[in-house]
């Protein structure tokens, strides 16, 4: 398809499944959705939406056949009998992450120029003063990271600055840190660059850990 890149990644055990695109007509790939999606594809008003929706389609399409994307009650993604999966998506980009043995969380990001004037709502005190947040990228990063972790909470209402923490460990890898209120889960992060986008997906299954209160 000449529209479309697809590129796909391993991460330790997890399978990032990519696809790039520009430019192109939703209605043009029709055969890739359901008619079910076909109607949802239609009830969006705004083209950048219907080529997002369309592309994680397509890309599912490549990965799974024509079974549903379904939700869980919390809004997220799973593909019946086919393990684990996180969708996210940034301009131009699609990814599914595919893990058969444990929770998987993906976050793509696109450097943004405003990064700064938004750290105070997601960065901790102490992660104000560990990492380099005069760097845009590094704080992109962190947002990115801490979407990521979002998804693996398994819960809403989540405060970022307080409840989603991040710390770099003595060999560079981030660790992520998603507090409860009488556990805290524990997760090792992988984040890189992805043709100039950021890309955070955990390196292994969350590990738990009980807080005497």
């Amino acid at each position: 398809m000449k529209d479309f890149s697809f590129d796909v990644l391993h991460r330790g055990e997890t399978l990032l499944y990519l696809c790039s695109y520009g430019t192109f007509d939703p209605l043009n790939y029709l055969d890739f959705l359901s008619d079910e999606e076909k109607a949802r594809l239609l009830s969006f008003k705004h083209i950048n939406r219907r080529r997002e929706f369309t592309v994680t389609r397509i890309l599912r399409h490549s990965i799974f056949g024509f079974k549903e994307i379904c939700y869980d009650e919390l809004g997220a993604p799973f593909v019946e009998g086919s393990g684990f999966i996180s969708i996210s998506h940034c301009k131009e980009l699609v990814g599914i992450a595919l893990n058969n043995e444990h929770k998987v969380g993906l976050d793509l990001e696109t450097p943004r120029i405003n990064i700064h004037s938004l750290q105070h709502k997601f960065l901790s005190k102490e992660e104000l003063e560990t990492f380099d947040i005069s760097d845009q990228l590094e704080v992109t990063k962190i947002w990115s990271a801490k979407e990521a972790l979002y998804k693996l909470a398994g819960r809403k209402k989540i405060i970022f600055k307080e409840e989603l923490l991040l710390s770099k460990q003595d060999n560079g890898n981030w660790q992520g840190q998603i507090v409860n209120n009488d556990h805290d889960l524990f997760v090792n992060l992988d984040i890189f660059e992805f043709k100039r986008n950021i890309v955070s997906i955990n390196k292994g299954p969350i590990v738990k850990q009980s807080r005497n209160i």
